[in-house]
């Protein structure tokens, strides 16, 4: 099985920057499709980002487009995200997954914290 392990969440101040990490064991990670999502209290998870297998295209959702950036060092089995320019609304708890690129098989890290304060 996959297994992913986030880390790197955190409490910031408004403005400031983290950077999540994600690293995967138990598969090969380049026939995977990775994501970030996250979710705030009372609602669905959301994607934030996505990066192909190769790190060839990314997508973002609007709200972090321009702030967020995705990139992934597969030589390292880690996914990241850079989130800079955080806002409070960014605060939720942050999970990767993992898309097989050929296979109905999908699997999710535990989340982190991330917070940010006004």
């Amino acid at each position: 099985q996959v297994q992913l392990v986030e880390s790197g969440g955190g409490l910031v101040e408004s403005g400031e920057s983290l950077r999540l990490s994600c690293i995967a064991s138990g598969g090969t990670f380049t026939n995977y499709i990775m994501s970030w999502f996250r979710q705030f209290p009372g609602k669905e998870r959301e994607l934030v980002a996505s990066i192909t297998s190769t790190g060839s295209k990314t997508n973002y959702a609007s709200s972090v487009k321009g702030r967020f950036t995705i990139f992934r060092n597969n030589a390292k089995n880690t996914v990241f995200l850079q989130m800079d320019s955080l806002k409070p609304e960014d605060t939720a708890i942050y999970y990767c997954k993992a898309k097989h690129t050929s296979v109905t098989l999908d699997f999710w890290g535990q989340g982190t914290q991330v917070t940010v304060s006004s």
